[in-house]
């Protein structure tokens, strides 16, 4: 039997070991092996147990001489000791050693030039279709000369003790950098894997001068292929806005800026399920088929028809598929420079206005701000929206610090003359609870208009508080709602909110070591 060297990791008298088996033979696999089932559309269905997302307090970089003052240490980057991955990597050996093994060999980054191999090892043939799908797939001539730069050992079947091991729980996340090992123990959620191959990736790619970007991509299918970035975090519009039936889908998630443009660094897309329609989001509908995998969605028991509306498991309900079931994907998902690049925020205290023009080191302060806020009421004796930020969109997957991130983007946007803007999908003429949210049609016509350039066209105006430029006239927008105060009955609270905001952000950016001139781009009140 073929092992392909996996007694190396320790695993030894596998019962089998299946490498890159189609996705119809690893359904196949599962559904013999493992308690999942198929979905009326023939896409593969399972259920992730007690993690139906990712764990961050169990999540760490192993604490190596060659990487250690390379790594930008804190609550997102946690230590963890050499000698206690030690021990976790031998029992994980021990756990696999006897059991099937299904390995996938795979790319990480479209563009070769930065192209990471990574093979995967997994104890479960869903997991193993997962990243069939999430990495870039090997042809038949790439798999004969495969030569793996990292391994990524998933046992989610191994459950831990934290007081023998260092944990903090039974399952763990481990970057184990100069070993050029990723551990993923005691936990099902697939996402995890694909998370820290992402990491992996922002921790080489800088330095290589490559900026790792967490973020959705496209460019124009009219034959001047303008390319484009979505940075936003949860909530806020990234994937239906960057969904744009006009222009091809470079990637929804991970992306490297290379001096040479832009590149996917995966081969899949990972997509939320909640509230799923085909009106709404017919891509991601259609792309839930027999290839796929689906996570914690609950259907019904005979007819095996979803209810992508039932919460009952987990909000986070997600599916898995290869990009080549988005019918306007771009093949290789390479592109230009971009053109236009869109940080989207939902600003629940109705502040920020619904766009605004922003300088490279305004650009360079709001990536690493990475605002977006959470509505009021969520607990108890909170009235205010509660701000979010995540270090350069992407807080848990960026192991340098964060200046590193800023610096790459403002040489970049400099040297490719791209146009930043800060567009506000949350609420207006009010607070929520206050105002409304920004309606959809008026939001897509803000990208419409800065994707063609014909937003940089028009005059703009400084609005106090945050010191950002504000565009008088858009396109297809009523020119009264581009100032957020104008649509404010209470003007006193408007500016109480907009203190508050700008308040947030100045202690926000005070944990990061940056630039002062970063710094100074910040809200001025």
């Amino acid at each position: 039997m073929q092992t392909y060297g996996i007694e190396k990791h320790g695993i030894v008298g596998p019962k089998k070991v299946d490498r890159n088996h189609s996705p119809a033979v690893l359904t196949e696999e599962a559904l013999k092996t493992e308690p999942c089932s198929l979905m009326d559309t023939g896409a593969l269905l399972v259920e992730t147990g007690a993690y139906t997302g990712r764990s961050p307090k169990d999540r760490f970089i192993v604490d190596e001489a060659g990487i250690s003052g390379k790594i930008g240490w804190g609550s997102e980057n946690k230590k963890f000791p050499l000698d206690k991955f030690e021990l976790i990597y031998k029992k994980v050996g021990e756990y696999l050693s006897g059991k099937n093994i299904y390995i996938f060999d795979g790319f990480a980054g479209a563009d070769p030039k930065y192209r990471v191999s990574v093979r995967v090892i997994n104890e479960l043939a869903s997991e193993n279709l997962f990243m069939h799908n999430m990495l870039i797939r090997p042809t038949d001539k790439e798999l004969e000369k495969f030569k793996e730069d990292y391994t990524l050992i998933a046992a989610p079947g191994l459950k831990l003790d934290p007081k023998e091991c260092g944990t903090n729980s039974e399952a763990a996340i481990l970057l184990c950098l100069e070993r050029k090992i990723i551990l993923v123990v005691g936990s099902q959620y697939a996402g995890e894997m694909k998370k820290s191959v992402f990491s992996l990736m922002n921790y080489l790619l800088p330095q290589k001068g490559v900026l790792g970007m967490h973020c959705s991509a496209n460019k124009a299918l009219d034959g001047s292929e303008d390319t484009a970035l979505f940075f936003g975090l949860s909530g806020t519009g990234k994937t239906t806005l960057s969904a744009d039936p006009k222009r091809g889908l470079i990637g929804d998630d991970e992306h490297g800026w290379s001096d040479d443009g832009i590149f996917n660094i995966e081969g899949g897309c990972y997509a939320k399920c909640i509230d799923l329609s085909k009106e709404h989001e017919p891509e991601i509908y259609g792309a839930i088929k027999f290839g796929s995998l689906v996570e914690n969605v609950v259907v019904d028991k005979a007819t095996r028809a979803p209810d992508y509306t039932d919460r009952s498991l987990t909000e986070n309900t997600r599916v898995s598929y290869p990009i080549d079931f988005i019918p306007n994907k771009v093949v290789p998902s390479v592109g230009k420079h971009p053109k236009t690049v869109i940080f989207l925020t939902a600003d629940a205290f109705g502040v920020l206005p619904p766009v605004a023009k922003l300088t490279k080191e305004q650009a360079m302060f709001y990536f690493v701000s990475g605002y977006t806020s959470k509505v009021a009421g969520t607990e108890r004796g909170i009235t205010d929206p509660v701000s979010t930020f995540s270090t350069c969109f992407g807080a848990p997957f960026m192991p340098l610090p964060s200046g590193v991130y800023a610096k790459l983007l403002g040489e970049k946007i400099e040297k490719h003359g791209s146009s930043v803007y800060l567009i506000n999908t949350g609420w207006t003429g009010g607070a929520y609870g206050v105002g409304k949210r920004m309606s959809l049609p008026a939001t897509r016509a803000i990208v419409t208009a800065a994707l063609s350039g014909e937003l940089a066209k028009v005059e703009y105006e400084t609005e106090p508080f945050f010191g950002l430029a504000i565009p008088k006239t858009c396109p297809g927008v009523e020119s009264n709602i581009l100032n957020p105060k104008n649509v404010w009955k209470d003007k006193k609270e408007y500016d109480r909110l907009a203190k508050k905001l700008a308040h947030d952000f100045a202690e926000n950016i005070k944990k990061y070591d940056l630039d002062p001139v970063i710094v100074a781009a910040g809200p001025k009140a």
